[in-house]
């Protein structure tokens, strides 16, 4: 069995429920979804909810040597004047996290993605990187 399919932290029912509102909740700005793995429960948890973020003001929210997942609902202006809510499943991992927490969360990612519902996973990897323009590119692909 590869490490990929294999499912190390639970994802709890208060998180599954926190995730399902998240989901189907009528965006109007940029809200986000923090989560993060408790190493000593093995399980995830909802670090923060915030109403409405810009991803530079994420910059300064996360751990800067801790990975995080977020889940983003991005208020994405088109060039035909139509506005779309996407919904962003971001892995973010620093390079210089504890090697024990970036396995839990790789080894979470699947199962997490598959929950969220969202259509891609995108990973950072240096905070500096999380901003409006990375996400704007990566969705137009």
């Amino acid at each position: 069995m590869s490490a990929q399919n294999v499912n190390v932290c639970d994802i709890g029912d208060d998180v599954k429920e926190v995730l399902k509102k998240f989901r189907f909740q009528k965006h109007t700005s940029n809200p986000a979804l923090i989560l993060k793995v408790n190493r000593e429960k093995q399980v995830l948890e909802v670090d923060e909810e915030l109403e409405s973020v810009e991803l530079e003001e994420l910059q300064d929210i996360l751990p800067s040597h801790q990975p995080r997942f977020i889940v983003y609902s991005y208020k994405m202006e088109h060039s035909d004047g139509r506005t779309s809510f996407p919904m962003c499943f971001i892995f973010y991992t620093p390079r210089d996290a504890h090697m024990e927490l970036q396995v839990m969360y790789a080894g979470t990612q699947r199962a997490l993605a598959a929950t969220v519902g969202a259509p891609r996973l995108l990973e950072v990897r240096e905070i500096d990187e999380l901003t409006s323009e990375w996400l704007e590119e990566k969705l137009r692909k």
